[in-house]
Parts: structure tokens; sequence; C-alpha cells
């Protein structure tokens, strides 16, 4: 389906699980990026981020803003289709370990990255994974340093999480020079997965709620992209609907 001209699959979690592991084994550089109602609202009004999205190999569906704003445009889809990576975090891991594969986690706050990697080794024993945190200069010397210490590595599938645009525009200056088949951007779901970050109960992240616990959690840093940037993009559907029409 298409939202805002921006191509979005309809895998599920299986089906985008099986091509996160097709990606990681091809020797093509591959970039899986996500779809929620702020990503859709930055590329509206930006213009590079909309050029990312749009030659991204696959955007997969994050949130439920996403679902109804498809439905509203007319795409016959369900909830399945909706990947939330704290969630599939873990069978990936075992996904990409069973492959023999390498993992480098480059995420969140100082300490956040290595938790999860601390959390994932534990897990699974077999897992070559290493991290960094993404709380450094994205250019110049620092940023020449963990491209160094990605390269040395020669990871298969580079998990980066920025959060928006920061990590797609780091992504698209930088990834001729990094030596890693797919480019996995999934925003904050390392905090998350290590509790950095409370996520709310899971009747509420299950079934289309989960902005309203993440709202009650932090609603100074998210007041605004929830109440303001969900009516403005349900109004972007329906002008976009609408003119579908002419």
């Amino acid at each position: 389906m298409e939202i805002f001209n921006i191509p979005i699959s309809r895998l599920t979690t299986e089906e985008l699980l099986d091509t996160i592991v097709r990606y990681s084994l091809d020797e093509k550089k591959r970039i899986i990026d996500y779809a929620n109602v702020n990503s859709l609202n930055l590329a509206y009004v930006d213009h590079e981020i909309k050029k990312f999205l749009c030659k991204t190999d696959t955007v997969f569906v994050d949130g439920y803003g996403v679902l109804l704003g498809g439905k509203l445009l007319g795409y016959d889809i369900s909830k399945n289709i909706r990947a939330t990576c704290p969630d599939f975090l873990e069978e990936m891991v075992r996904r990409i370990s069973d492959k023999g594969l390498k993992i480098y986690l480059l995420a969140g706050k100082p300490g956040v990255a290595r938790k999860a990697e601390i959390k994932l080794k534990d897990k699974f024993k077999n897992v070559k994974i290493k991290s960094h945190h993404g709380y450094f200069n994205k250019s110049g010397e620092e940023n020449n340093q963990v491209i160094n210490d990605i390269n040395s590595f020669k990871p298969d599938l580079l998990f980066i999480g920025f959060g928006m645009p920061i990590q797609e525009n780091w992504v698209n200056e930088n990834m001729d020079r990094i030596d890693t088949n797919l480019f996995l951007i999934m925003g904050a779901c390392l905090d998350f997965y290590t509790g950095s970050v409370m996520r709310g109960p899971k009747f509420l992240t299950d079934n289309g709620f989960e902005w309203l616990s993440r709202l009650f959690i932090e609603p100074k840093r998210l007041w605004r992209r929830y109440f303001i940037g969900n009516t403005l993009f349900f109004i972007r559907v329906l002008k976009e609907k609408a003119n579908m029409k002419i």
C-alpha cells in the first residue's frame, strides 16, 4: 500500500522476520525502516526523509495509526501486518544466530545497547553480537571511530536506533562506508526491550493504545506528537483520499 506516496509493505511479523534474515544473508546492501504516524508526518513535510523512505527496500507497519490510515485510503488490511520490534527482537536474534550471522547494536543512550547485548548473550549462547550507544557525534572523528569499530566486526546486520530523522540521515550519509548487508532502523526498540523506557501494559500496546501509555509515561515530551501529530496525520490522509477521487 501507499500513504503519502510512500510504499509500505503489508508483511506480517513472520514474513518480516524472514525478510530480515534473507537480507542479512545477501551481499547486497539493503535498508529496512518502519512507518508510524510520526515518521509519516515527518516525511510529509521533509522531502529528504520521504525520499529516503521511498528508496528503502522495506518499510513495515509499526503503528495502529498507519493501519487506520491505510483502511481510510481503501486498503484491505488487518492488524496482523503490524510488527513491533520489542516483541520480535528475540526471535529475530535467534534466527540470525542460527544462521551464524553477526549483529551490531548501535542505539540508545550510553548503557542501553550494552544492556541489550548482555541480555541477548545470556539468552542465546551462540549469538555473535557487539554494541555501541547512539549518543556520539554523527560527523568527524568520533563518527569515524564508530564506523571503524563496526567495520572491524563486519556485522551482517547493523541495528540502528537514534530516533527519526537522525537515524535516516546518518544511514544516508554513511552507508557507503559501512561493511554490512542490512541496515535495520528500529528507533527506540532497545529502550523498551531493556526496560530503560516503560512501554505500558500489553492490553494497551496490543490493541492500538500504545500511544496512550507512552503519553502517560512521557507527557511533556510526547503530548505534541500525539495530540497534534495524530490529528494532522488523519487530516492529511483524508486530504489524500479526497484527491484520489478527483
